[in-house]
């Protein structure tokens, strides 16, 4: 990403290489991949730092939009975000919880029509497949109780971070929240 400046001001972010006209000459976006930073400087363009400090999860934080500037005394263009704003922490738990709900009426569909089956007169449910629906269904209330009970937004996001629990050699990653047995 560079800045195209004017002035010493920014007067156009480039987000991509892309052909230019400065000053009546006609510029081919090659310049971006053929050039030096230096040389890029003498038409005005110089590349852009983003600072990421602030920028958060947009799954749980609305991101300010970047803002550019220009520093004539260090020559370079920078791009920061401002403070980023939590989202709705009741929506988000209800969105998540949607979530886990949904992911396990997914895995208990397929035998559901043993269920209906069986409760229409029919043919008992095998032990083994009740057995693996009540799974299901112990796990999906046990991580609804989980995310109900974040604190905030921060702690909410944290139940969803993998780490690394086996080894570098043998890796096994695992989550607070945890995941939905299969049936």
């Amino acid at each position: 990403m560079w800045a195209r400046l004017e002035s010493n001001t920014i007067v156009e972010i480039l987000s991509r290489p892309k052909a230019l006209q400065i000053g009546g000459v006609q510029y081919p976006s090659n310049i971006f991949s053929m050039w030096t930073d230096a040389e890029l400087a003498t038409l005005g363009i110089v590349p852009i730092t983003v600072d990421r400090t602030n920028f958060k999860d947009k799954n749980y934080y609305i991101n300010t939009d970047i803002t550019y500037a220009y520093s004539t005394e260090t020559g370079k263009a920078t791009g920061t975000y401002g403070t980023a704003t939590a989202k709705n922490l009741a929506d988000l738990k209800t969105e998540k919880k949607n979530f886990v709900n949904n992911d396990a009426a997914n895995i208990l569909s397929p035998t559901d029509w043993m269920v209906v089956r069986a409760a229409e007169g029919g043919t008992a449910v095998p032990s083994s497949t009740t057995t693996k629906r009540a799974a299901v269904r112990t796990k999906a209330n046990a991580m609804c109780t989980q995310i109900d009970a974040a604190s905030d937004v921060d702690a909410l996001a944290a139940l969803y971070v993998y780490t690394n629990t086996g080894t570098e050699e043998s890796p096994e990653f695992t989550r607070p929240l945890g995941e939905l047995p299969a049936v």
